[in-house]
């Protein structure tokens, strides 16, 4: 996680011991904060199971825990997700886990189906509907920790916006975090509070609350122009959303000194503290022989010459959309590290065949050393960290587009769901960012030659490619930034705390 210079929210005892130590791992403050006096608030948090969700809940757990060492912290999910996550945190971290049962095969999800890790999109509609289930444990579990006189915070995924109701039955401080991006997130809001047919009227469309936000139709998943699906889509996010606008605040995993349009988006429609308390990024991967591999290749070129491509841990791409991504990165002829999974219509975790590729493909890329397919999970920060990596061809989501940018590297956008649409709407004001393609619909337009004609552009030597890669190495400089004394972070977190009742 990235931290930067953090005196101003440490306490004295804390500010001796991190004297000389201000860039420590999270695992060293843990042990040189010990001397904080104790603290009571007992500070849940609750992300819905998806690992894009996950990861900045365990990132603000590192971060309560590395400020404040004697608060109570609890992460509860699912039983199933609590395994995967438990295997991947530090061992020094006291972190407490708490599992709620959860019965996929209720909604005909496959068994042990925990998160959203291993479905089709076409399931997702039924998982979101058995999160519902989580309520009564849940609602149980807060019972049982604020009958004694401690203090109670819930932080919840806005997935979760019903815990707000619980919340205040116990007299619990709520706040929402924000997992995405605030312009993404006060889109999505909108979106989901209005639903397209009451905002949509041809191929372009405003928002009320925002008429200065234009959207095309191609911005919206293509569920909202299926009268049925629209429906269930619309009953199930208005259950999650709208019960937003009852929490006691936000926190935001941004920053004001880049954000300041999204932020002022989501306070002028929920009416509350907005606080901002990013980045909030897991800034380490896990290492491995087949890791040092990957780098290894990357030591092989030149700086700033490599395109990275990858579309998150869930999303692909269309068939013919891989094939023509395929020949426009062949005929652009820029070194490319592409991990790759099937199409959407297959299994995304099956085996991958050789024919969803030009003839030849992998084989001519591995001879010239002009491309390395990656198979599976990849060492994403590590890969982004490298010298030789110049561009970034994302999904954009949020972690992806943190992560792209804590390091200075541009994006090109290919935006599949979600509020992913409106992030590289951001992106390009910012001037960091140029969209390739929209979606992976079987309608979704992509070519060869558009491909070829944006990576030279972002990674060449155009006066448009210069200006992108000074943007980014701009929007970095702020970013490291983010946690010194005086920044927007620094005082979302304060006011955090003095509201969840620690001291300051």
């Amino acid at each position: 996680m990235y931290f930067g210079e953090v005196n101003s929210i440490l306490c004295s005892s804390c500010k001796v011991a991190m004297s000389h130590n201000i860039a420590a791992s999270p695992e060293t403050l843990l042990s040189t904060s010990s001397s904080c006096p104790p603290m009571a608030t007992h500070i849940v948090l609750f992300p819905f199971p998806a690992q894009g969700h996950i990861n900045p809940f365990i990132s603000l757990a590192l971060l309560l825990h590395q400020h404040r060492p004697n608060l109570t912290v609890t992460l509860i999910t699912t039983t199933q997700a609590l395994e995967s996550i438990r295997s991947s945190l530090p061992p020094s971290l006291p972190l407490r886990l708490h599992p709620l049962p959860f019965s996929p095969e209720s909604f005909y999800l496959p068994p042990q189906t925990g998160t959203t890790a291993s479905l089709r999109f076409d399931q997702m509609l039924s998982f979101f509907h058995a999160s519902f289930t989580l309520l009564p444990a849940f609602d149980s579990f807060i019972a049982s920790i604020a009958s004694n006189s401690n203090p109670v915070s819930i932080v919840s995924d806005f997935f979760f916006g019903w815990s707000v109701d619980v919340a205040h039955k116990y007299g619990a401080f709520h706040s929402i975090l924000i997992t995405s991006g605030s312009f993404g997130a006060a889109v999505f809001f909108s979106i989901c509070t209005h639903l397209p047919k009451n905002i949509r009227r041809g191929d372009e469309f405003f928002l009320p609350e925002y008429p200065e936000v234009v959207l095309h139709k191609t911005q919206l998943p293509k569920y909202w122009f299926d009268d049925s699906l629209s429906k269930q889509w619309g009953d199930v996010l208005q259950r999650q959303i709208l019960p937003c606008y009852k929490t006691d605040a936000m926190l935001a995993n941004t920053m004001e000194e880049i954000e300041f349009t999204g932020l002022g988006m989501l306070r002028k429609t929920f009416k509350m503290p907005v606080w901002t308390i990013g980045p909030l990024l897991l800034t380490h991967d896990t290492t491995s022989e087949r890791d040092s591999s990957i780098i290894n290749w990357l030591d092989s070129h030149k700086v700033g010459s490599v395109l990275f491509i990858s579309f998150g841990s869930q999303s692909t791409i269309q068939e013919k959309q891989m094939m023509e991504l395929a020949l426009g990165l062949e005929a652009a002829g820029q070194p490319f590290m592409w991990v790759i999974r099937p199409p959407v219509g297959y299994d995304v975790r099956g085996e991958f065949k050789p024919e969803w590729l030009p003839e030849g493909f992998e084989e001519r890329m591995r001879q010239d050393r002009k491309g390395l397919l990656i198979r599976g999970w990849s060492p994403q920060i590590s890969i982004l960290a490298h010298k030789s990596t110049g561009a970034f061809l994302s999904h954009c989501g949020w972690n992806s587009t943190l992560e792209s940018l804590l390091h200075g590297v541009p994006i090109i956008g290919w935006p599949l769901s979600g509020e992913q649409f409106y992030n590289v709407m951001m992106l390009e004001k910012w001037g960091v960012s140029v969209e390739l393609a929209r979606g992976n619909y079987d309608y979704s337009h992509m070519d060869r030659e558009r491909v070829r004609e944006v990576i030279e552009m972002v990674m060449g030597e155009s006066e448009k490619g210069k200006e992108i890669r000074r943007n980014a190495r701009q929007i970095k400089g702020l970013m490291d930034n983010a946690w010194k004394e005086g920044s927007s972070s620094v005082k979302g977190f304060n006011e955090f705390l003095k509201k969840t009742g620690v001291q300051v």
